[in-house]
């Protein structure tokens, strides 16, 4: 059934700026109500459960995307109370009002990989059957998270989880690696910055996924909602992982920019893990999904969008 009323949570993030392009387009009909804290968007706190009941008591949305969330691994470690909130409590407050007042909605939650955490120290490419094993406050919020909405599942809650792998794109904030160095190479290109790389570990190897591919899962989960069964898991992933420092010379490499890289204490996480890997093959078997995007384009995407951020930086200094 084709949805008539879809509410995304967190709809003024990285990813809901791809995703609601996405949705308008696959469902021109439907009441697409993108919530946020941030302006021009429908204000929805999800850690306030009043506020949260009552929106969703007044939308009584059938499709729920709930990307709201605190998604940044040192953010979460930064504040981990907060992490909790929305992470975890902030995503009960949605199922639950859903529950309550949109009782046949088909929620899609948007869990993460990270909660596999330990797992991928197996080494191979990892599907949904592995062991929850976090390894910092971001991953076990997110899994608390993922574990209540598979119960409420089984209470009868339509619920989905998906598990995306690191993702990446235009408009990322330079909390996440890949911005981070396009950032770092665009201020170089430019002059603002000295030829002069700060990194956190360049060897672990990662299994990145362009935010578009990862958009059109989403979309893909509403239009096949009849054939996936309340608690599903799919993972989303490329199988193909990459080294970091591999990422930092494709970026020089397409700037034309040469540096020296300094990796910074500071930025080393304290459990991390050398390879991450996904296996994706139900999300094929079930949605017909994989990545379409070729990596070099994921990359020269994200580095044109930081030279024309940069490029807005030194006008507003100039003028």
């Amino acid at each position: 059934m084709t949805p008539a009323r879809i509410l995304v949570t967190g709809a003024g993030g990285f990813v809901g700026a791809h995703l609601m392009p996405q949705l308008r387009a696959a469902f021109p009909d439907a009441a697409v109500t993108p919530c946020d804290l941030r302006p021009g968007l429908t204000p929805l706190d999800v850690t306030d459960a009043r506020a949260t009941e009552a929106l969703i008591a007044s939308l009584r949305p059938d499709a729920c995307i709930h990307l709201a969330g605190l998604a940044a691994v040192p953010a979460a470690s930064k504040d981990p109370d907060l992490a909790w909130r929305v992470n975890l409590f902030g995503t009960l407050n949605v199922v639950r009002a859903v529950r309550r007042h949109a009782s046949g909605c088909f929620c899609l939650f948007v869990s993460s990989a990270d909660i596999y955490g330990a797992s991928f120290r197996a080494g191979s490419a990892l599907d949904e059957g592995a062991v929850v094993a976090p390894l910092n406050t971001y991953s076990a919020s997110k899994a608390a998270a993922d574990l209540a909405v598979g119960a409420l599942a089984a209470e009868g809650l339509r619920a989905v989880r998906l598990r995306p792998f690191n993702h990446t794109g235009p408009g990322q904030t330079p909390a996440f690696v890949v911005p981070a160095f396009a950032r770092q190479v665009a201020r170089i290109a430019a002059g603002l910055q000295e030829p002069v790389i700060r990194t956190g570990a360049l060897d672990p190897w990662r299994d990145f996924v362009d935010v578009r591919d990862i958009c059109a899962a989403y979309v893909a989960c509403l239009h096949h909602a009849e054939r996936l069964q309340p608690g599903t898991i799919l993972n989303l992933a490329s199988g193909t992982p990459r080294r970091i420092g591999d990422i930092l010379d494709s970026l020089l490499r397409l700037a034309g920019v040469s540096a020296r890289v300094e990796p910074r204490e500071a930025l080393l996480r304290p459990a991390d893990i050398p390879t991450a890997r996904g296996n994706a093959a139900q999300a094929r078997d079930l949605l017909g999904w994989c990545p379409e995007r070729p990596w070099e384009q994921t990359l020269a995407d994200v580095l044109a969008d930081w030279h024309e951020r940069v490029r807005t930086e030194a006008a507003a200094r100039t003028g």
